[in-house]
């Protein structure tokens, strides 16, 4: 089974890759850049077939390793 995580700052959080990523953008040139937020996407192959407790265990693999639960929020998409 396929699965995506999405994890993204929390937006009260900085983001300071993303302050350099649109300094850098606009050093080439690229003004009309406001703001870059930069988050991660992590795939997975996972075996089984019962996406309910694939839910539930990479539920756990993002709260004890994948997100940091201070920093970050994520989303399970299975698919």
């Amino acid at each position: 089974m396929r699965v995506t995580v999405n994890i993204t700052r929390r937006p009260e959080i900085a983001d300071p890759q993303g302050k350099t990523t649109t300094r850098a953008l606009h050093d080439l040139g690229y003004t009309e850049v406001l703001g870059t937020r930069v988050d991660r996407t992590i795939h997975l192959e996972v075996e089984g077939t019962d996406a309910e407790a694939a839910m539930a265990r990479i539920r756990e693999m993002c709260e004890q390793l994948l997100a940091n639960p201070v920093l970050e929020d994520f989303e399970i998409v299975i698919g």
